[in-house]
């Protein structure tokens, strides 16, 4: 146990029906898409894996969900389906060692692979995902699953990264024996990462495009997201919208440019978060 939080898989249907509970506070969803206990039990049972997070009263207070699947190639995987925890809990690193004991489940079934989607717009699954855990991108889903009714995603399409997470290399290995990646804007920009997008905040503060480089060819670029896209989504709809097309549009191209999504950069300046991908082209594992 650590920081009062145990991690460990679902043992008994009352547990698997706390899951349920927990997805709905999580997420807003309703009763049609929420991961129900048979399939959550059964994919436990068959090679998958439900982890529960729980505090030291026993409440369970986050989870992850993943199945056995395989790759276009014919490659055994494991699918990383959901992960959550409570906003109450949430900063307090129990999704990273949920994540970790994930991995752990992986290894022990001698696969190397795992893959799941994240919306790239969120800049705190971005950190989590490639700068602490070492997940590369070079898939973009568009609108991947319509239409959701959940709260968390009413209002835009919802595209998302499907990532990979090579969990037996080096580079994951290193980036969490570190904590994370460390790299600033200021080396990138030293190395001759080039920005895609030219922005500027407008007088609310909101952070919006006012140029798109088209055709990048430099061997690093850095695409910037908003800090916070929910509180643009609730200031101004049409303005979350913008973000979604033109990045879509970006990664789009790059993506099938050959640049590989590698590393996230979070940083302050003049008092305002800016978030910020490097996709490097000619990518190789290690």
């Amino acid at each position: 146990m650590t920081n009062g939080i145990s991690i460990r898989a679902l043992k008994d249907a009352a547990e698997f029906h706390r899951c349920e509970e927990l997805q709905r506070r999580v997420w807003g969803m309703g009763d049609l898409s929420v991961v129900p206990l048979h399939l959550l039990l059964t994919a436990q049972k068959n090679g998958g894996l439900v982890l529960g997070a729980f505090d030291d009263q026993g409440a369970m207070v986050g989870f992850v969900f993943g199945f056995l699947g395989m790759t276009e190639q014919g490659q055994v995987k494991h699918c990383s389906h959901m992960a959550g925890v409570l906003p109450e809990y949430q900063g307090r690193q129990i999704g990273y060692r949920l994540k970790l004991a994930q991995r752990e489940h992986i290894l022990a079934q001698g696969l190397d692979l795992a893959t799941w989607t994240y919306d790239p717009l969120e800049g705190t699954n971005a950190s989590l995902n490639i700068g602490k855990l070492g997940v590369i991108c070079r898939t973009y889903l568009p609108n991947v699953y319509g239409d959701t009714g959940i709260q968390l995603h009413l209002g835009l399409p919802t595209d998302r990264f499907q990532v990979e997470w090579w969990v037996r290399t080096q580079r994951v290995a290193q980036r969490l024996k570190s904590g994370g990646a460390k790299l600033t804007l200021k080396e990138v920009l030293d190395r001759g990462a080039v920005q895609v997008n030219r922005t500027e905040l407008d007088e609310r503060g909101f952070l919006r495009n006012v140029a798109l480089e088209r055709k990048p060819s430099a061997e690093m670029l850095l695409v910037e997201i908003p800090a916070d896209i929910q509180a643009i989504k609730k200031a101004d709809m049409n303005l979350a919208r913008e973000w979604r097309a033109q990045t879509r549009e970006i990664f789009e191209d790059c993506f099938g440019a050959g640049y590989v999504a590698t590393e996230f950069i979070s940083e302050v300046q003049g008092g305002q978060r800016r978030n910020f991908y490097l996709l490097q082209r000619d990518f190789q594992l290690s």
